[in-house]
């Protein structure tokens, strides 16, 4: 059978500062963007009809045109702040207009294909789709996502405290909204159209990364039962690369099929596909570098009383007795200072 980095012996822990500044200048980088954005007076995250309500035209041209001539003649057709944009092939565009009503909806869509169809001919032109959701239906989809996406937080943290304790629970699902921000930081980088299929991306890599998360919290789990003279950190180096080959061989088979949504699937489907294929990454990193950094801090915050998980307890002595042996005690600094910690061997 096929081992791969089987029997591994690295110290995630050892990183999580740089690792933490990485994040942080990842998730900066998204935020300047979105500010510069606004302050020119552009859109700061490019939302799909679906949330800012009107009719969005799907046009598929038997030549490829020229994008001015379409802004032109969608203007000369009374809608000068249409947004006009290319749809994958150079013979597909889509174009949005704002519409109050349904009733003005179909009338967008009449008068800008026919505008189109004089421009370039009727066989020069088809309209494949054509959309319309008003203001009030857009405002209560976003509403619904942004709810759905804090019931996600809400049930993850319920169930991972019946499941571990609320430690492993509150490092689980800040290492979640991590992934949320890095996401969103990436949908704002690559200016993709954010739809309800995005957003079920956002909610696939939630579960995705939790997943993995609650994978290696079971092992760390495991291996504070086992009594062995390790500290906390130990345990949770342990864990991560006990889990390792687990973790590459799953996140190779789902990159290489997210892949191939991405490259063959389609434009409609890609954004679904960008944000699926970044978010393996990033929910490994948060399950390896974020989600471990954030329990070892967890359980130097609030200490745990007499009685209470004997084998955490143990392990958080043995951590504060190596790192008061070098001074300080590291209660708040998850590397456990400076001084290099090897796991212990197999």
């Amino acid at each position: 059978m096929l081992r791969l980095l089987h029997g591994t012996n690295y110290d995630f822990i050892k990183w999580w500062k740089h690792m933490a500044i990485l994040t942080l200048a990842w998730i900066a980088l998204g935020a300047g963007i979105v500010a510069e954005r606004v302050a020119t007076g552009g859109k700061a995250v490019n939302y799909s009809i679906e949330f800012t309500g009107g009719t969005l035209i799907q046009l598929r041209f038997a030549q490829p045109p020229h994008i001015d001539d379409i802004r032109q003649t969608v203007a000369d057709a009374g809608y000068a702040h249409a947004e006009i944009q290319q749809f994958g092939s150079p013979t597909e565009y889509t174009v949005r207009a704002p519409g109050a009503t349904a009733a003005a909806g179909d009338s967008t869509a009449r008068e800008i294909e026919a505008a189109l169809k004089a421009r370039y001919s009727p066989t020069g032109v088809s309209v494949p789709r054509s959309e319309y959701v008003g203001p009030r239906v857009g405002a209560e989809l976003r509403r619904n996502a942004i709810i759905a996406i804090l019931i996600s937080f809400v049930v993850t943290l319920i169930y991972l405290a019946i499941r571990f304790e609320w430690r492993f629970g509150l490092a689980a699902v800040v290492a979640t909204a991590h992934d949320i921000f890095t996401s969103i930081a990436f949908i704002v980088m690559l200016h993709l159209e954010v739809s309800l299929t995005v957003v079920a991306a956002i909610l696939t890599v939630i579960g995705y990364s939790l997943n993995d998360t609650i994978i290696i919290f079971d092992r760390v789990r495991e291996n504070l039962k086992k009594q062995r003279k390790e500290s906390l950190r130990e345990v949770l180096n342990r864990s991560i690369n006990e889990t390792l080959p687990r973790s590459i061989m799953t996140h190779a088979t789902t990159l290489a099929a997210t892949l191939a949504l991405l490259f063959f699937a389609g434009e409609v489907i890609r954004p679904f596909s960008w944000v699926m294929a970044f978010g393996i990454f990033t929910g490994t990193f948060s399950s390896i570098y974020v989600a471990g950094a954030l329990l070892l801090y967890i359980e130097y915050r609030w200490p745990r009383r007499a009685g209470e998980s004997k084998g955490t307890a143990r392990a958080l002595a043995e951590e504060r007795r190596r790192g008061g042996q070098g001074g300080g005690g590291g209660g708040g600094d998850a590397s456990g200072s400076e001084k290099k910690t090897p796991v212990a061997a197999r």
